[in-house]
């Protein structure tokens, strides 16, 4: 063989064994580039998530046990003359089957009690703590102390109790939803 034949063949051009491999590494190396960022960026949706949801249980805990309080002591507090009106109030503040109850309780029980004892009760929340928190739901714990005065006994006594409620967010506000002494 002559030196022109040997180096007329064009047919292996530039390609080698070496820059065979080079090729098939870089189509690998791109593969595993990909998945790499692929789960990068689930890692960080996942993680964005969990953060936004962490962020909005922490509003609710502070939103719950706010209007938990508030609650409470309009549940809890009434004055014989305007017993109805004030429990009627309350009752806005709770959820479809809790409200039910607590009406035919305040109707049946609590409202004739009151009018016929000149029963007069004010409820003040001393303390509150979540028990646990979801965005839209909550448990609350409550200190709550009540002032009674009634027609026999004028001078008033004083009772602390706790109360367990359990809250549930209806579009921006939080309701009732059980309210259990503890």
């Amino acid at each position: 063989m002559s030196e022109e034949t040997v180096s007329g063949d064009t047919t292996n051009e530039g390609v080698t064994p070496e820059g065979a491999k080079s090729g098939a590494a870089g189509k690998v190396l791109a593969a595993v580039a990909a998945v790499v960022i692929v789960a990068l960026t689930v890692a960080v949706v996942i993680l964005g998530k969990g953060y936004l949801d962490d962020k909005a249980s922490e509003q609710a805990r502070t939103d719950a046990v706010a209007a938990a309080s508030v609650q409470a002591a309009a549940m809890l507090s009434y004055n014989y003359n305007e017993v109805d009106q004030q429990l009627a109030a309350a009752a806005d503040g709770l959820t479809g089957d809790f409200r039910e109850e607590y009406t035919k309780l305040v109707e049946g029980t609590i409202a004739p009690g009151a009018k016929e004892r000149k029963l007069t009760v004010q409820a003040t929340v001393q303390a509150g703590s979540i028990v646990s928190a979801t965005p839209d739901d909550a448990v609350v714990l409550l200190f709550v102390n009540q002032v009674t005065t009634t027609a026999d006994v004028p001078d008033a006594a004083t009772t602390g109790s706790r109360v367990r409620m359990e809250m549930h967010k209806d579009g921006d506000r939080w309701l009732t939803g059980r309210l259990t002494p503890v």
